[in-house]
This record gives C-alpha cells, sequence and structure tokens, in this order.
C-alpha cells in the first residue's frame, strides 16, 4: 500500500499558503507518477497524500498553524523536487477524514 520511508524522508516537506488562501506541499521527490492523488486530512497533525496504488506519504507532524488552513481548502498543490529542482507538479484533492492513522490499520 504506502511506500516505505524513513522518519527523514517523512518530515522533509513544507507547507505553504498564498495570499489567496492557496496551499502548496513541497516534498522529496518519490518514485514513479501520481495518478489521481488525493490528500487525506483529519484536522490534526496527521495527513496521508495519496499519490497512486501503489506510493503514498505519511504526514505525522504538520504544524498546529497549518491545521485550519488545510481544513479551508478543497485542492491543494503538491510540488516534488531533487536536489531544489521540481521534478514534477500536480493537484490533490483534500479529504477530511475522521482519523488518519485508522486509515491505515
Amino acid at each position: 500500500m504506502a511506500e516505505n520511508t524513513t522518519q527523514d524522508e517523512r518530515s522533509r516537506y513544507d507547507i505553504l499558503q498564498n495570499e489567496r488562501g492557496e496551499i502548496l506541499i513541497i516534498i522529496k521527490e518519490r518514485k514513479g507518477p501520481a495518478e489521481n492523488p488525493i490528500f487525506v486530512y483529519d484536522g490534526t497533525q496527521y495527513a496521508l497524500l495519496y499519490r497512486s496504488h501503489e506510493s503514498s506519504v505519511f504526514f505525522d507532524d504538520i504544524a498546529e498553524g497549518a491545521h485550519e488552513p488545510l481544513k479551508a481548502v478543497d485542492i491543494l498543490h503538491v510540488v516534488e523536487i531533487s536536489d531544489d529542482d521540481v521534478v514534477r507538479e500536480y493537484k490533490a484533492p483534500v479529504k477530511i477524514v475522521k482519523d488518519v492513522k485508522a486509515l491505515m490499520d
């Protein structure tokens, strides 16, 4: 289901918001394209970005200041980088759920 990642890989991301309230998430490049991505969020420090059937990214330390902005958008922009170069960009709809961690069991 999920791509195996180390703690270092999971925590390497940035969440940015522009003046229009749009959200951009910058993550380290993952293998393969993102096919029908979706960002699953429970309003806390946990989220899961499903990139494809074979690959997902678990976020377990989302800053408190990002909770409300993430819950307020229907779609976010994702940029994957490698050595500060943009490898791919895509949009992911945001789905709010009760408990992200429960989905992973």
